[in-house]
């Protein structure tokens, strides 16, 4: 298989923008480091500018188009945390002329702050449950109550077909040995409330960062992953780095305020950095070189299943104006 620019993939410019708002969280799930980040010398609650942020959208109006598939709020925080969120969300929703997108724990979404979500005019909300039952959702996802989270989802829900918003409603969940036997029961319950889509997802290290998460077979041969051609993160901090799944810095490459995504997309940065994958040769890259999460990456031309960019397209292709801005 030839891994390179096709599909979603744009050597234009990345076909994914992720965004990560904040650093700050109020669950501490058992999959998730935030537990560990927060006492880290790393943390330091930071805030997304608003501005840094503007200067995102405005770069993905002027050179996304044909090209990035979507702007994705999501990564090491609660996005619906940080206090302007909603203003950037309709910042970005009204004039990055893209897909927007937005995963989030649920717990913030009040009746109020509904109404203010759908006016912001995104395209899609994804609610990360991970539980079907209340006791399993106390074991996995620490600090949250189910009951309140799945009736702030049921209202979204009425609320979006009420006023019949293009709103796509996406909820996941995080398959483990904690509740894997409620998957089936958790995609039933929520395809008959009316959500768009259920998504399960494997396990992921984030980055190297719990290892165990992940078991691979001996000598299992290693494929290049796909991140590198797809997508740019803007951190909380206000860097440019290249993977979703960092916690402590080692995918950052500069400082946005120094540069533009166009630019570093064209850098040699990043030619050399994909040639590392290409070459499967990573003593350069301490981040890539302990992570195991590239075996959960899907590339456009594969067999073995779909991606969430996958998801993102057929999304796009029912969604209205904005899915012009994107060609499969």
């Amino acid at each position: 298989m030839k891994y390179d620019f096709s599909g979603r993939l744009k050597k234009e410019f990345p076909s994914q923008i992720g965004v990560d708002v904040t650093e700050k969280c109020n669950y501490a799930c058992i999959h998730c480091p935030h537990a560990t980040f927060k006492e880290s010398d790393y943390y330091t609650s930071a805030l997304l500018d608003v501005a840094l942020h503007n200067k995102m959208v405005d770069e993905v109006r002027e050179y996304g188009k044909g090209h990035t598939q979507q702007i994705r709020y999501t990564a090491n925080g609660e996005p619906l945390l940080h206090p302007k969120i909603y203003e950037m969300l309709t910042y970005a929703g009204n004039y990055s002329d893209n897909f927007v997108s937005l995963t989030t724990n649920g717990s913030p979404l009040t009746e109020k702050n509904v109404k203010k979500l759908i006016d912001a005019n995104i395209d899609m909300i994804d609610i990360s449950l991970d539980a079907h039952h209340s006791d399993t959702y106390d074991i996995v996802r620490v600090g949250g109550k189910l009951s309140k989270v799945k009736e702030n989802v049921l209202n979204l829900i009425d609320y979006r077909n009420e006023i019949k918003s293009k709103l796509k409603i996406v909820v996941s969940f995080v398959k483990q040995k904690e509740n894997e036997n409620e998957v089936e029961d958790f995609d039933k319950f929520w395809k008959e409330k009316g959500v768009d889509f259920v998504i399960i997802r494997n396990l992921h290290t984030a980055g190297g960062a719990i290892q165990e998460n992940i078991t691979l077979p001996e000598h299992f041969k290693r494929k290049p992953c796909v991140y590198p051609w797809e997508r740019i993160i803007l951190n909380s901090k206000g860097q440019l780095g290249f993977c979703p799944t960092d916690w402590t810095g080692e995918s950052e490459i500069i400082d946005y305020r120094k540069t533009t995504i166009k630019e570093l997309w064209d850098s040699e940065y990043y030619r050399s950095l994909r040639q590392m994958h290409l070459d499967d040769n990573f003593s350069a890259c301490h981040i890539c070189k302990k992570c195991k999460d590239w075996v959960n990456t899907s590339w456009p031309q594969e067999k073995n299943g779909r991606g969430y960019g996958d998801l993102i397209s057929d999304f796009r292709k029912k969604t209205g104006s904005k899915v012009n801005a994107y060609e499969q």
